[in-house]
This record gives C-alpha cells, structure tokens and sequence, in this order.
C-alpha cells in the first residue's frame, strides 16, 4: 500500500509533511524525532519541530509507524510494524538494528504472574556493542592511542 493510501486508510489527512515524515523514516535506521525533523526539511521545506512531532504522534497511534524508547535514547521510530520483532542497541554508537523474535507470535515472553492483565506485547531490547564498534576498539590505531570508546 502506498503512504497515501495507508494515511487515508488510518483517516488521517495526506500532507506533504506526512508523507516526508514516512519516507524519512523509511529510508533512516530508526530515526529520533530530530533527525526526521531535519530530513522533512530537506524535502518539503520550513516545517516546525512540534508539527514534526504531532505528525510522528498520529502516525505511531494510527499504527503506521512504530516507537521504540530504549533506556538512555531519545525516542525513535521506524515503519516495522505489525510484526513481533526486537531491537539490538549498540551501548558504544547507540545504532539500533531489528532482530526477529525467535518464537514468532506476540507476546513472545509471558510474565511469571500477569496480576490479571491481558498481556498482548512484549517488548525486548537486547544491548551490546555493534560490529563495527568491536572492530574500531580491535583496530590498531586505538591500541596505540590507548583511546577509550566514547561514553
């Protein structure tokens, strides 16, 4: 389905800005709010940071975008959605990458005692440091510069 089409579906109005936003995204790797911001800018033009921000809103509520808030990160967002996967968070870069749930259907984990909720997501986030931050702590040049990761 086009992004048309899905704004319309999920009766929201097809803007310019909507559809910047939902091509930002798609084309980022889990893009904060900012970052989206900047990139609507580069296509559509002046676009204020707080209609950014509503927009990123209505699409996550609609379901055609995703949020995710892993600790210590601003929040993000991507279009996989729908579907039962996780996230990779590199503790060195911050880099965010998807990961497929091994089980398969939502919610892949189940509380010891879900105190009478209906549980129906389970939110994973694995942590660790990505491959190409292992592969620049390994490198060389930081060796000799006894050069520490950035915090």
């Amino acid at each position: 389905m086009d992004d048309a089409k899905g704004l319309r579906s999920a009766g929201l109005r097809v803007t310019a800005a909507r559809l910047a936003i939902l091509q930002v995204v798609r084309e980022g790797n889990h893009l904060h709010a900012e970052r989206v911001a900047a990139g609507v800018r580069g296509r559509v033009g002046h676009v204020s940071t707080q209609a950014v921000y509503d927009s990123l809103h209505a699409l996550t509520r609609a379901g055609l975008l995703r949020h995710i808030e892993p600790a210590g990160s601003p929040a993000r967002y991507e279009v996989r959605v729908g579907d039962n996967h996780h996230h990779l968070v590199c503790r060195s870069c911050g880099a965010v990458t998807d990961v497929d749930c091994t089980v398969g259907e939502a919610p892949c984990l189940a509380p010891s005692d879900a105190q009478g909720y209906a549980v129906d997501e389970a939110e994973v986030v694995f942590w660790g440091v990505c491959p190409k931050c292992r592969a620049e702590d390994a490198s060389p040049e930081r060796a000799h510069a006894g050069a520490s990761p950035p915090a």
